[in-house]
């Protein structure tokens, strides 16, 4: 194995919105960080409508600060802020006679 590949991570980076998903295979330096990753992935130019910025992340479902730093195999996560709070869906939806995960009979 050359240093090249020994120096270099394998990771995934994961976004959807609700019309759209996308999961990256990528390799990036050893001692990439989350930014980092997201700079070197083409979610930017995938999504141009989409503000990056301030936008959570996660590593396999764990919060993970822009400066956390990936290991090999780590599936990069970017979160999308709720368009509600599940709190206040559930209230909606009881209101109504209905709970999450039923379908709407109308």
């Amino acid at each position: 194995m050359n240093d090249t590949a020994q120096s270099a991570l394998q990771i995934e980076v994961a976004f959807a919105l609700p019309e759209r998903q996308v999961l990256l295979s990528m390799q990036v330096p050893a001692g990439c960080t989350v930014a980092g990753a997201l700079e070197l992935s083409d979610l930017r130019t995938q999504f141009p409508d989409v503000n990056f910025t301030g936008l959570a992340t996660g590593i396999w479902g764990q919060l993970a600060g822009p400066e956390q730093r990936l290991r090999n195999g780590d599936r990069l996560e970017i979160y999308r802020p709720l368009q509600m709070d599940p709190r206040e869906a559930r209230r909606r939806l009881a209101e109504h006679g209905r709970v999450m995960g039923q379908k709407s009979s109308g």
